[in-house]
C-alpha cells in the first residue's frame, strides 16, 4: 500500500493529465461528427490490419494442404484433357479402355525422400502397388520430365531421377523434330546433355527440348528443358547443354504416368526381336 501511495504521489500529475486527455478525446469523438468519424475510421483501419495479418498467417499455415489440393486438381484436369483428346480422335487410338479411350493415365504422388548431390540419384514417392504403380512408369513434375519408376512396395515407389548417370531419355528438338539421347553428366543438377544431334541441324539457344514418345514409358511432347549451350566436340554431332525444366531441389509433388498401351507395345517389340 505504501508503494502504491508513493507511486501515485510521484506520478499524480501524469496520471491526471492522461485521464483528462482521455475524457477530452471521448467528448471530442462523441460530440463532434467529424472527429467521431475520424476516430471510428482509425479504429477500423487498425482492426482490418490486424485481421489481414491473421488471415495471411492462416493462409501460410495452410499452404501444404493447398498444394496437395492443387496437385490433385492438376491431375484431374490432365486426365480430362486426355479423355477429350482421345474421344475427338478415336479413329487413331484403339485401346482396351473403351470408355475413355485414353492412352495415358495420371496419378499424383508426394515425395518422401530425395537426393540431388550423388552420381546416381533417386527419390521416393508415397504411392506403390496398392495404388496401381508398377515399374517403368514415367514420372513428371510441373509438366517436365522427372524420372522413371524402378522399384515398388505396397505403399511406396522408388524413382530413378533424371539426375542419375544410368538414366537415358529419347528427346527431340521441338522446332525441327531431330531427336537424340539425353543423359546427365553428374555435374550440375539443373543441366543435362543431349547428344546424337547432327551438326548440320539448325539450332539456337533457347530451343525447347521435349520427349519423343518413342518408348512405352514417357508420353510424347513432355517438356525436358531449353538449350543453353552448343558445342562441336570434333565429331559429327553436337554436344548440347539443356537447362532442365524440373528443379529437383524443389520437388514436392509429381505425377506418375501409366501407358495404357504399354503391354501391347512391349509384346510387339519382343515378337520382332
Amino acid at each position: 500500500m505504501r508503494s502504491l501511495l508513493n507511486f501515485l504521489e510521484r506520478y499524480n500529475n501524469l496520471i491526471i493529465l492522461l485521464i483528462l486527455e482521455g475524457i477530452g478525446i471521448y467528448l471530442l469523438s462523441t460530440r463532434n461528427y467529424y472527429h467521431n468519424t475520424r476516430v471510428v475510421n482509425g479504429i477500423r483501419r487498425v482492426t482490418y490490419g490486424v485481421e489481414e495479418k491473421i488471415n495471411n498467417t492462416k493462409s501460410y499455415l495452410n499452404l501444404r494442404q493447398t498444394n496437395e489440393n492443387l496437385a490433385a486438381e492438376n491431375t484431374a484436369l490432365r486426365n480430362s484433357i486426355n479423355r477429350l483428346a482421345r474421344n475427338n480422335n478415336s479413329v487413331f487410338f484403339s485401346v482396351s479402355d473403351t470408355i475413355y479411350q485414353q492412352l495415358y493415365q495420371y496419378t499424383t504422388a508426394r515425395l518422401t525422400s530425395n537426393s540431388v548431390n550423388k552420381q546416381k540419384n533417386f527419390f521416393t514417392i508415397n504411392k506403390g502397388t496398392s495404388h496401381g504403380i508398377t515399374n517403368e512408369m514415367a514420372v513428371i513434375a510441373d509438366g517436365g520430365v522427372a524420372g522413371a519408376i524402378v522399384g515398388c512396395s505396397e505403399n511406396f515407389s522408388v524413382v530413378m531421377s533424371v539426375l542419375n548417370l544410368d538414366f537415358r531419355l529419347s528427346a527431340r528438338i521441338k522446332a525441327n523434330g531431330y531427336f537424340g539421347s539425353l543423359s546427365w553428366d553428374g555435374r550440375d543438377y539443373r543441366k543435362a546433355i543431349l547428344s546424337d544431334i547432327p551438326q548440320h541441324v539448325n539450332l539456337s539457344i533457347g530451343d525447347t527440348i521435349e520427349t519423343t514418345g518413342y518408348s512405352a514409358v514417357f508420353p510424347e511432347g513432355v517438356m525436358v528443358g531449353t538449350v543453353i549451350d552448343l558445342q562441336k566436340p570434333g565429331s559429327d554431332f553436337y554436344s548440347i547443354t539443356v537447362l532442365l525444366k524440373t528443379d529437383f531441389r524443389r520437388l514436392h509433388f509429381v505425377d506418375v504416368v501409366a501407358n495404357m498401351r504399354k503391354q501391347e507395345f512391349v509384346e510387339l517389340e519382343n515378337q520382332i526381336q
